[in-house]
């Protein structure tokens, strides 16, 4: 089963600074070789993408990076990067997610019904004794899926910066983790106006990012918006712009509050209105920046690609949504 990496279980003071200079400090010639080998035999680059198959030309995870995402409360963050973090375990990544928010029972919970596309707590099973096995047999299976896939940071509230770069590195090393979530940055830099906190933090997992090689995801929030209707962008972040200036993309979560409130109060909405959106406001090393419409299946708790879609089968590379 998914793998808890906890700080009481692990000396972690080791990894908090990378003291070894002389590990860094290389000949040109190294560089002008790999230059020379990369001509000669053209490796195509790796990269990671979200689990919807019309995303994948838009927007790649890219080793050595640092992605922000970012949007209000409730607005659905915490959903579509576990639905992220599925995919790219089905992708052969290994991922460690690491949430101050919820606990890891919590995350996994969700995490359990995304891969599943079931709702084990739906009223129409409670008594069905078939219904139950065969949801025991389901979430055994996701036991063994997420072994050598899936690991999680066993710590809830406010850590120090030092703390979580130390767990990066940790995983990076030990783990060979490739895809590190962090949620969120305010529960890693106290205060909402320590800038110089906040910069020297992002700045330090750029750092991590690209010294090992591996992407690492970090929530942040935005500010409160004047209307629901306000899509958000790398402006609309909190702290300093420094986060958005340094990390090489920035993705913000929209939720279409105002189609949730016409459906509930029973007046029709169109089918072609999405749920929600995915912002990209910044890719440095890709070519796309844009907007990205999704629908939400509330029985699965998974985001589709288009209205009518069905759950994605997360436990195999997506190949449509």
């Amino acid at each position: 089963m998914a793998e808890l990496i906890g700080f009481d279980d692990i000396d972690f003071s080791v990894y908090e600074r990378e003291t070894d200079a002389s590990q860094k400090v290389k000949p040109a010639s190294i560089w002008v070789k790999e230059l020379i080998e990369r001509i000669k035999c053209p490796i195509k680059q790796i990269r990671s993408v979200m689990p919807w198959r019309k995303t994948h030309l838009q927007i790649q995870f890219r080793p050595g990076e640092v992605t922000v995402w970012g949007g209000a409360n409730g607005q659905g963050k915490s959903l579509v990067t576990g639905q992220v973090s599925l995919s790219l375990c089905a992708q052969g990544e290994k991922v460690c997610v690491a949430s101050f928010e919820m606990k890891p029972m919590k995350t996994l919970e969700r995490m359990a019904r995304q891969w599943s596309a079931y709702n084990v707590n739906d009223p129409a099973f409670i008594g069905n004794d078939e219904a139950i096995r065969q949801f025991l047999d389901l979430y055994g299976q996701f036991s063994d899926w997420t072994d050598g896939k899936l690991w999680l940071y066993d710590q809830q509230g406010t850590v120090t910066a030092k703390q979580v770069c130390a767990v990066a590195r940790f995983c990076a090393k030990e783990k060979g983790i490739t895809h590190f979530v962090i949620d969120s940055l305010m529960k890693c830099v106290t205060g909402e106006d320590d800038y110089n906190g906040q910069k020297q933090f992002v700045d330090e997992l750029c750092a991590i990012a690209r010294d090992h090689n591996i992407h690492i995801h970090l929530v942040h929030h935005v500010k409160k918006p004047t209307d629901e209707a306000h899509k958000p962008g790398k402006y609309d972040f909190k702290g300093t712009g420094a986060i958005t200036d340094q990390v090489d993309n920035v993705i913000a979560v929209w939720r279409n509050k105002a189609k949730e409130k016409k459906r509930e109060a029973g007046v029709a909405v169109a089918d072609g209105e999405p749920d929600a959106l995915l912002i990209c406001d910044k890719q440095r090393n890709g070519e796309w920046e844009g907007q990205i419409g999704l629908w939400f299946d509330r029985v699965s708790m998974q985001y589709v690609g288009n209205h009518g879609d069905k759950p994605l089968s997360l436990y195999n590379h997506p190949e449509h949504g």
